[in-house]
């Protein structure tokens, strides 16, 4: 197995000892992505809806490094801090999806890094 660590010049600077994005065997793992702007780092907003939008456009931003697009992600995993907030998360996810919705997990976490209030990794395929 070979794995690399590509460059991901748009997104976020990690926050800790990991990568954004790691290859290997074909997939492309993406770190989970919360909702701060990359460019100024300041958090989208303090509710659910403009957080989502952000993380959402960060993993946008973070696939297109790497010459992929959300047609190409296989596996996603949400995390939220507080489940009610499901369904405004679920619908901004489902706008970025044209095709057929990749798999995915979402799972409720006691607290995210930073305040955040929602958090998604990503597996693409290429």
């Amino acid at each position: 197995m070979a794995k690399s660590i590509p460059e991901v010049p748009n997104a976020a600077s990690p926050i800790g000892p990991y990568s954004v994005a790691a290859e290997a065997n074909g997939f492309v793992f993406i770190s989970g992505q919360v909702g701060i702007n990359p460019v100024t780092s300041v958090p989208a907003g303090d509710n659910v809806v403009d957080q989502a939008r952000r993380t959402m456009e960060n993993i946008k931003l973070v696939l297109g490094d790497l010459g992929l697009s959300f047609d190409d992600v296989v596996k996603t995993t949400i995390f939220l801090t507080d489940m009610a907030d499901f369904p405004l998360v679920n619908d901004v996810y489902g706008s970025y999806f044209e095709g057929a919705p990749p798999a995915r997990s979402t799972i409720q976490a006691g607290a995210l890094p930073g305040g955040y209030l929602v958090e998604i990794e990503v597996i693409a395929a290429r």
